[in-house]
């Protein structure tokens, strides 16, 4: 068995589950997590930030219901309402992280969020890349090549061919997969006991 998990880096509610996802994984250690990368904002979604007017409200919603932290620099950008939200970008981003640390890509998709929503870094910066390898302790100068490669383009395609073939078309959405079979454990907002709950009764499923 193992964890599936599918989000946007542009994604608040991703951004929201970040706790839950750290909590969950740290208490199965036994189980791989494979992090996927869904592509909210690509085509004719890569439109200045403020053409979506429900982010401001959503967000507070977030904070309310997660304890999620808006950094002062994203509030900035919120304000000034040009910032384009590219998760073309963002998924070569992840690609590039997870190419370097594949155990750690949990950890690393929620640094990366913690970039732009604490931070206000843009995810299709590369020095954002760089930033997000040397807070990790990885080669910077590697991580932001690998950004640009066109391997990290490839990479970022599959990821969201990968989210279309599971079925997901929300995020987060975290998944338990054994075999052929798989299951929802949480889709948007979900706590740990949540997400534990579910995860026994799909075992218990497959050992019966």
């Amino acid at each position: 068995m193992k964890l599936i998990y599918v989000f946007d880096a542009y994604c608040g509610w991703s951004h929201g589950f970040s706790p839950t996802l750290r909590e969950v994984t740290s208490r199965h250690p036994e189980l791989d997590v494979e992090v996927v990368s869904g592509g909210l904002f690509t085509g004719d979604r890569r439109v200045p930030i403020r053409e979506f007017g429900y982010v401001q409200g959503a967000n507070a919603q977030i904070a309310e219901l997660t304890g999620a932290e808006f950094g002062e620099a994203y509030e900035r950008l919120m304000a000034d309402g040009s910032f384009v939200m590219d998760s073309q970008d963002a998924a070569r981003g992840l690609a590039a992280l997870r190419r370097a640390a594949p155990a750690r890509a949990v950890e690393l998709a929620t640094a990366l969020q913690r970039a732009f929503y604490v931070d206000g870094l843009s995810l299709s910066d590369r020095a954002t890349y760089r930033k997000v390898a040397e807070r990790a302790g990885l080669d910077a100068d590697d991580v932001a090549a690998a950004f640009e490669a066109a391997e990290a383009a490839a990479a970022a395609r599959a990821d969201f061919a990968r989210a279309a073939a599971l079925g997901v078309d929300a995020f987060p959405t975290l998944l338990a997969e054994d075999g052929e079979d798989a299951t929802v454990l949480a889709r948007g907002r979900a706590d740990a006991e949540d997400v534990e709950r579910r995860l026994a009764a799909f075992a218990a499923t497959r050992s019966s």
